[in-house]
């Protein structure tokens, strides 16, 4: 390998690097295909995303999506205000003001951050609750421009009703057939006015996003724990869209919070390359977080976030810790700490994270609740305070106020981030903590691998039965649950989960590639693992076989 190959955790070379005036030529340039393959609007589990490039995010696609939005909000008597948010990608303001162009015409009044500024998913979820929690006039909704963690070449755009989380399909797929419907028709049906009109039509209002959020974070962690412990706090925003709110925590909750690195650039050029040698905001990659982990022991505890705040990465001075880990950490000290929650509230969790998070709601006498993959299932029980903590193996998560009230209805990656210095101020930081668990508990090994499956195999996922796995033991343990739907409300998951006292695997289909995923985890070693893994795949041949795919 020469000096000049590209390599995972290095600095990305030039010629990796995407154009963002490029990207934003063929916004506005390339005219979709509504009936060629991925030029669709595709609403999946966090909205619609694409690329400028291959036709798959354009301004029609916003127009279209936006129009048909606006009917929705119609329809359903939304009458509040739309917050409007946006992340650093490159495509994220051209979309927003193609957005706003549509909104106006249509007579929605609109709140967007002041200066042009960046918002963080989170803290349009919290505006959307706290809005209709104050009783203002008519209820309010939100949506942002975001594709999230993904590379610099991405947009996308996601609705949040006035429940404040993410749109579940019954609001997403109405809104994808109806704006794919007005695509095929050439735009027929859209409303929109000028950029510059629709600025001064007094619909479009800038608003401070970022003190309201900053002032109300003492209501959701233990700011003044913080504060009296004296840390010392590292950030690295990635060039995300919360950059702007670490000088205000830090200013007004008296904390010391060191932003390692300032930049906001669309190209994302200091980003260090993932895995995969490419470009990609993951705070929950060790390459992704490469900068921030050689500066782990400057600090007490240290975080990253990805474009859009949604998710996590937690860097100790024993290095950046796996999700699944800071989940269990997360929930043990919540559930253990917060005396203001119902003593009801329930941990929620999804199918594919660890069983750590069982065992922890087991030892603290909480129910579990398991869902399928989607921050959408925890949204109605973080609203209503039936669940105390929301979360998913991909870094992303949120939970109740000290009072056992909403706080945001979308994963929130900065009260994450906070949670981590409240549970460092009581003496040990996460990374210790989960080391206390493991000796309580056990000690999982978790992995996911690929397997290659056929499109039918895929389809065949959605007609699985649990009486298709005729195995009665699975890595010499004796199968204690078969699942094709969630137990925590019975929505089907997609695939399947099978269960022993110390191990599971669940499989799950692509939704882009001809393999399926087979998430596993053991308590009884690496060795163990591989076992579960290699009788997963002869599992699911065999339920295929019995699915006739």
């Amino acid at each position: 390998m020469t000096a000049s190959t590209p390599r995972p955790g290095q600095p990305a070379p030039a010629s990796l690097l995407v154009d963002p005036s490029a990207l934003v030529k063929a916004y506005y340039d390339i005219s979709p295909d509504p009936d060629a393959p991925g030029q669709a609007v595709s609403f999946g589990t966090s909205g619609h995303r694409g690329r400028a490039t291959e036709g798959s995010f354009n301004e029609a696609h916003i127009l279209a999506v936006t129009q048909a939005l606006c009917e929705h909000r119609a329809q359903a008597g939304i009458t509040g205000p739309l917050f409007l948010g946006m992340d650093t990608h490159a495509l994220s303001e051209p979309a927003q003001r193609t957005a706003m162009e549509a909104l106006a015409a249509n007579g929605v009044s609109v709140f967007i951050q002041q200066d042009n500024g960046y918002t963080p998913t989170p803290v349009i979820s919290h505006a959307i609750l706290t809005w209709n929690k104050g009783g203002k006039g008519g209820l309010a909704d939100g949506v942002v421009v975001t594709p999230s963690h993904n590379p610099p070449s991405d947009g996308g755009f996601k609705y949040n009703p006035p429940s404040g989380g993410p749109a579940g399909p019954d609001i997403t797929g109405p809104i994808q057939e109806r704006a794919n419907q007005i695509l095929r028709g050439g735009l027929h049906g859209v409303r929109r006015m000028p950029y510059e009109r629709a600025r001064k039509s007094g619909l479009i209002r800038p608003r401070d996003f970022v003190r309201p959020y900053v002032l109300d974070l003492d209501q959701v962690v233990d700011m003044q724990a913080i504060r009296s412990a004296g840390l010392k706090i590292g950030a690295d925003p990635l060039g995300g869209s919360g950059l702007a709110y670490f000088e205000p925590i830090a200013e007004i909750h008296g904390l010391d919070i060191d932003v390692v690195n300032p930049n906001v650039d669309p190209a994302f050029a200091f980003m260090p390359l993932d895995h995969d040698l490419k470009i990609r905001m993951d705070c929950s990659s060790p390459h992704a977080m490469a900068g921030l982990i050689r500066l782990k022991d400057r600090f007490d505890v240290a975080f990253g976030n990805d474009p859009d705040f949604d998710r996590h990465g937690i860097v100790t001075p024993q290095g950046l810790m796996n999700p699944n880990h800071y989940l269990a950490v997360a929930c043990e000290h919540l559930f253990r700490t917060r005396t203001g929650w119902n003593a009801s509230a329930r941990l929620g969790k999804t199918l594919v994270s660890s069983s750590m998070l069982d065992r922890v709601a087991a030892h603290l006498g909480r129910s579990l609740h398991e869902v399928p993959v989607g921050f959408k299932w925890f949204v109605d029980g973080l609203l209503d305070g039936s669940l105390g903590f929301g979360g998913e193996e991909s870094a992303g998560a949120s939970f109740l106020r000290l009072d056992g009230t909403a706080w945001s209805t979308d994963k929130d990656g900065i009260i994450m981030d906070l949670l981590a210095c409240e549970i460092t101020a009581q003496g040990q930081n996460p990374s210790e903590r989960y080391a206390g668990l493991t000796q309580r508990f056990g000690e999982p090994v978790y992995a996911r691998i690929d397997a290659p499956a056929s499109p039918a195999q895929k389809a065949a996922f959605k007609q699985l039965t649990p009486d298709m796995v005729t195995a009665n033991q699975l890595a010499g343990e004796p199968i204690t649950a078969r699942l094709t739907r969630a137990p925590g409300n019975n929505a089907p998951i997609g695939g399947l989960k099978v269960t022993t006292q110390n191990g599971w695997f669940a499989a799950r289909p692509s939704g882009t590639e001809d393999i399926y995923k087979i998430y596993a985890e053991s308590f009884l070693g690496a060795d163990h693992l591989a076992r579960i893994q290699d009788e997963a795949r002869s599992i699911v041949n065999a339920a295929f076989q019995a699915a006739g795919a």
